[in-house]
């Protein structure tokens, strides 16, 4: 299996990745595990991968830029069997998912930081979001070294003993909206109109929709708590 991770802190993965089953994977030729600095893909002459987001708020957003740029990069090598996001909303993990994952070949991981990731790389880049539960860390590095970790020990000639694997034992309820930097108009995908409206009553009123609207489709289960 071969495991591709984009991060802006590449060093945070030196103890889970250089230690323990992990590191005896990486040596044994199980997995192939490789880091890519994100700042690399970088156009700004300070090496910056975020911007304010459009509309205003607090935090500021990743850019789509050095993000497509880098995915774009491995995917002209690599055919991945999935193009991962790490983020509080998407699937929860859990051990019959990682038990899936086990059986491919490549897997892309895009870690997420700040506010989160340009709303248009989730929607054009992104195949499958993963959480590893139901609370927010300072960014997507511990997220995508459990799952790693989770899923490298399923894979044959990892573990010493290969049966040893298979006896293992949000403020409102709503998910955050999509969220949007510059440019404006990125390869004809464009930042919503609302966005840029200056409306404050308006934008506050569609991403208030657009939170039901993805809470009810992506956790029902905490849409039907809503009001308790």
């Amino acid at each position: 299996m071969r495991i591709d991770i984009i991060t802006i802190f590449p060093e945070m993965f030196d103890g889970p990745f250089n230690h323990s089953i992990i590191k005896r994977a990486q040596e044994k030729g199980c997995v192939e595990i490789n880091l890519h600095d994100l700042k690399d893909y970088s156009n700004d002459k300070f090496r910056r991968v975020d911007d304010y987001a459009f509309s205003g708020g607090a935090g500021m957003v990743m850019k789509i830029e050095p993000i497509a740029k880098c995915i774009d990069h491995l995917k002209s090598k690599i055919d991945y069997d999935e193009v991962i996001y790490m983020s509080p909303d998407g699937e929860l993990f859990n051990q019959k998912t990682a038990n899936h994952f086990s059986t491919f070949n490549n897997i892309l991981i895009l870690c997420g930081h700040y506010k989160g990731i340009d709303e248009r790389v989730r929607e054009y880049y992104i195949t499958k979001e993963i959480s590893v539960g139901d609370y927010v860390l300072s960014g997507g590095e511990l997220a995508a070294a459990v799952f790693t970790d989770s899923i490298v020990r399923l894979i044959p000639g990892v573990l010493n003993d290969e049966t040893s694997a298979l006896s293992d034992s949000f403020q409102d309820n709503l998910i955050s909206p999509p969220v949007y930097t510059r440019p404006r108009e990125f390869k004809g995908m464009k930042v919503p109109d609302i966005l840029l409206s200056g409306n404050d009553k308006e934008i506050r009123k569609w991403k208030h929709e657009k939170s039901i609207e993805r809470t009810k489709k992506r956790r029902p289960d905490l849409f039907d708590n809503l009001g308790e």
